[in-house]
């Protein structure tokens, strides 16, 4: 079923879309820069690996990938963007001057195949006909995987990502961290203040978690009443303890009274768990689970890894 932005809603959202070039060739990336940036974000990049970087840590809408690139090819980095869960759904389109590896690029995983020299006019056409289809699948996303309560990722959201995450993350052998979280002594919460308070509570929380993530791809999904499950890609146990320290501390700065509580504020309790990929392949959300309840078992408004 399509789903429609307002000509106003678009615009807006077409202007603010992040466009990664990535061509080894100068001339190539002033002039894709030039005929995109009048429309888009467009950030440049001149080899593979650099753009596998930037993809992860601040995921364009779309790519314009050249074919023939020193070092990692422009075959060889879609590749490698569709292994990567943060990554694979960002759509592909080669830009190029190779005439007969057209069908690479599409079995590699292209959305859209330009020749060079391209004519402005149809290569913005094209990229925005493709950034407003990934648009209106985001749209899609949101209301599938949106909480109706909070507006965070559901449950749903997290089981679909999660395992797929996972096996990235197993596979390039690198660590993701993983936040199971809590608030407590919320049935009391509600059975004092009310169940319509207590869903502002849930709000409040849920917004201070997310607004306690620094990463694109960092994300907080709703798993189940009082529960929230943040995902770290790319996180040490260190690093994850920092974020958990910060998301605590800002949920007891939220202020929010709560009698029942030994902390007279509202407070949650938090688990977490690292993949550890180099170490074992233990079920991390079972792990963060098994934490959590540490957490609670030392008091509650408490840290457990």
């Amino acid at each position: 079923m399509p789903i429609n932005y307002s000509d106003h809603q678009l615009k807006l959202s077409l202007k603010n879309s992040k466009v990664l070039v990535v061509d080894d060739q100068l001339l190539s990336l002033i002039v894709l820069k030039k005929i995109l940036s009048e429309h888009f974000s467009v950030t440049t990049t001149s080899c593979g690996e650099d753009a596998i970087e930037i993809c992860k840590h601040n995921p364009p809408d779309i790519i314009l990938l050249d074919i023939n690139m020193e070092g990692m090819s422009g075959i060889e980095t879609c590749l490698k963007l569709k292994n990567i869960s943060e990554t694979q759904d960002i759509p592909v389109i080669f830009v190029t001057s190779s005439e007969n590896q057209e069908e690479e690029c599409w079995e590699a995983g292209a959305v859209d195949f330009i020749k060079k020299p391209t004519n402005s006019e149809t290569l913005y056409r094209r990229v925005r006909a493709h950034i407003t289809m990934k648009l209106q699948h985001d749209l899609l996303n949101q209301k599938v995987f949106l909480d109706d309560l909070t507006k965070v990722f559901n449950r749903r959201y997290f089981d679909a990502h999660f395992s797929k995450m996972e096996r990235s993350a197993l596979r390039e052998k690198v660590d993701y961290a993983l936040l199971l979280i809590d608030i407590d002594y919320f049935k009391q919460y509600n059975d004092l203040y009310g169940h319509v308070q207590g869903d502002t509570v849930l709000n409040l929380v849920a917004q201070t978690i997310t607004n306690s993530l620094q990463r694109p791809t960092d994300f907080v999904a709703r798993y189940g009443g009082e529960e929230f499950v943040v995902v770290l890609p790319h996180t040490s146990i260190e690093g994850a303890i920092c974020v958990a320290d910060k998301i605590k501390q800002n949920v007891v700065d939220l202020g929010i009274l709560h009698r029942y509580s030994e902390y007279d504020f509202v407070t949650i309790s938090i688990g977490g768990a690292t993949l550890q990929p180099y170490v074992n392949n233990k079920n991390t959300l079972q792990i963060a689970d098994e934490k959590m309840y540490e957490s609670k078992m030392q008091g509650r408004n408490q840290v457990c890894f």
